[in-house]
């Protein structure tokens, strides 16, 4: 099979969080088939889509929205890629100096 060249794949690649249909996901992976899953909690159930390798080419990115709009055989989900941020700790640097 022809490894997934679109552009969102290439988003994914870069970003460390999901925002799917207004619900954030740190769950999201490529499986042997190059299917994306993505996994969240919503409040106490589990949501879980997949998106076939055709499904994520056919992906369209809306400019204004900031975000994926992607058809699955549940309709269509908006999908923007996040990447994450992290604080740093002078202190402890400080205290390695000294």
């Amino acid at each position: 099979m022809t490894a997934v060249t679109a552009p969102l794949l290439l988003a994914l690649e870069s970003c460390d969080m999901l925002i799917i249909d207004r619900l954030h996901a740190f769950d999201f992976y490529l499986d042997e088939q190059e299917q994306l899953h993505v996994e969240c909690m919503n409040g106490r159930t589990r949501e879980h889509w997949r998106f076939t390798p055709t499904q994520m080419q056919a992906a369209t990115f809306d400019k204004a929205e900031n975000h994926w709009i992607i058809t699955s055989d549940s309709g269509d989900h908006h999908l923007e890629c996040v990447e994450a941020t992290s604080g740093h700790d002078d202190e402890d640097e400080e205290h390695e100096d000294a």
